[in-house]
């Protein structure tokens, strides 16, 4: 029988709604980073589909989303200031220097960072820093674990498909 995932552990279930977001959120950045374990640089960077989409790809996009969202968004830094693609379909492209150690490193640098910027607020704060307009961290929250969770089922396919190659 399959293990049911930490989100579904007594103790996330009882706790308030922010803490069941976090735990969520925090569940899929794991899994996406995970996506790149086991993996040679050349089946991480494999392209597979028409797209720019690789594995690699994947988390460094992931990284982007991060740092557009929990920092971008919270302190109104410009993507230049943060040191970020100015698009989201940049936040795909692979630098020579990209390797599965350097875009986990990254990405799990930037999560960490986004979980203390988001330490001292609450579901209702309103972030006024995205170029979108204001939003409600609540919103922020969904819409990236609806971002993380279309990617990591993005990964698994890539992945069945390079391991099944």
């Amino acid at each position: 029988m399959p293990a049911f995932p930490p989100t579904f552990a007594d103790q996330v279930v009882a706790q308030p709604a922010q803490a069941q977001f976090e735990a969520f959120l925090d569940e899929h950045r794991d899994a996406l980073n995970g996506c790149l374990d086991g993996l040679t640089e050349e089946q991480a960077r494999r392209s597979l589909v028409v797209s720019q989409t690789t594995l690699l790809g994947l988390v460094k996009h992931a990284t982007f989303v991060e740092k557009v969202w929990f920092d971008e968004a919270v302190t109104g830094r410009s993507r230049a200031q943060i040191g970020i693609p100015a698009t989201s379909d940049q936040s795909f492209v692979l630098d020579d220097d990209d390797t599965i150690a350097t875009v986990q490193q990254a990405h799990r640098a930037a999560c960490e960072a986004s979980r203390r910027a988001t330490a001292s607020l609450g579901l209702d704060d309103i972030l006024s820093g995205h170029r979108r307009g204001p939003c409600p961290l609540r919103w922020v929250y969904l819409h990236v674990l609806r971002e993380l969770a279309q990617h990591c089922g993005h990964a698994d396919i890539l992945r069945e498909q390079l391991v099944n190659d």
